[in-house]
């Protein structure tokens, strides 16, 4: 049973774009509420808000991807 490297590249790099959100929500969702009285505050908390969904998301399709390559799943 051989890994199937190219999956587990395009893994790797969903991994890396859930780090970058898992740290850029927080930010957006902390900013958003440390300007409550500024008239962007629904749009920057509603932001925030989407890229942690984003992020959880996107971190379970990362790990699905590493688990098909690691176990040899063909894509159909």
């Amino acid at each position: 049973m051989h890994t199937n490297k190219d999956l587990l590249l395009k893994g790797v790099k969903y991994l890396g774009f859930t780090v970058t959100l898992m740290f850029a929500a927080p930010f957006a969702i902390y900013q958003a509420f440390k300007n409550q009285e500024h008239p962007l505050y629904i749009p920057v908390l509603i932001t925030g808000l989407l890229l942690a969904i984003g992020a959880i998301a996107l971190g379970f399709y990362a790990i699905k991807t590493i688990m098909d390559s690691l176990f040899n799943k063909k894509k159909e």
